[in-house]
């Protein structure tokens, strides 16, 4: 594992991507690898991170894809797999580059969906688990719905100035690249479901009752479909951000998860 500064970027050659690193407290844990929504970045995490990490001991490796926060910007629009050349191009680089030997993903909405597409590849011998909170493995009418209102509040109110605080000068970049695809006639036949029986790692299903871009019938087919052990959560009086939303209940099942994987990554 190469020595990394608490903040900085990555260079994997063809792109730099900026990342925040907490060092584990036990030389042993797995790393905790933190995968960020179709809009956030290292800085919409805020602490919940370290949270994790000191009711852990693990270490935490939070980072922007490229074309969010401080990294490297993307040329538009970005292409209907984009979060399959994540998890199967970006993040094994990634991975191979920081030599992280045992992961968790913890993956929020688009980040949760990474994890699902790389943890079921049958490329993914550094994951020892997965959390996914309110990730998709196919559209919806709800999701659809909440991102066209999404595209008409960045036009027309103060979105996208609280965006650009985030992301600076990949603030558009950010916005429509995300919001493009999502809205492409072809993302109707955007589907993850078959890489959910490849998922043979432990794996935590957290999803709010109220969840504006997405239904009961993401977790019910993850559930249904994935290869290894699962464990759902389902929250009341909460929508697409879990750990914002009802971030003592998320902490608490997210690091309960943790250290039963931990334990078995031990034995």
């Amino acid at each position: 594992m190469p020595k990394l500064e608490p903040t900085g970027l990555i260079d994997l050659g063809d792109m730099r991507l900026e990342y925040r690193w907490i060092p584990p407290r036990e030389p042993d844990a797995p790393i905790l690898m933190f995968l960020h929504e179709g809009l956030g970045c290292v800085a919409l995490w805020r602490d919940f991170p370290d949270r994790v990490a000191l009711a852990t001991g693990c270490g935490a490796f939070i980072y922007s894809r490229a074309g969010y926060g401080q990294s490297t910007p993307v040329p538009l629009p970005r292409p209907v797999r984009y979060m399959h050349d994540e998890g199967l191009d970006v993040l094994p680089r990634l991975l191979a580059k920081l030599n992280f030997h045992k992961v968790i993903l913890i993956g929020h909405s688009d980040g949760g969906s990474i994890a699902i597409i790389h943890a079921g590849s049958g490329h993914a011998d550094r994951v020892a688990g997965v959390a996914t909170l309110a990730a998709h493995v196919f559209n919806e009418e709800v999701c659809v719905a909440s991102i066209r209102q999404a595209k008409v509040n960045y036009e027309t109110t103060d979105l996208r100035a609280k965006l650009a605080r985030l992301h600076g000068d990949n603030v558009d970049c950010a916005f429509w690249g995300w919001n493009g695809a999502w809205l492409h006639p072809e993302f109707w036949h955007w589907n993850l479901e078959e890489y959910l029986p490849g998922i043979k790692v432990p794996m935590l299903v957290i999803q709010g009752r109220d969840d504006e871009y997405g239904t009961h019938r993401q977790y019910d087919a993850i559930m249904a479909q994935v290869g290894g052990p699962a464990e759902l959560v389902v929250l009341d009086k909460c929508g697409h951000s879990p750990h914002r939303d009802q971030g003592e209940a998320t902490l608490q099942a997210i690091s309960d998860f943790v250290r039963r994987v931990a334990e078995g990554v031990a034995q």
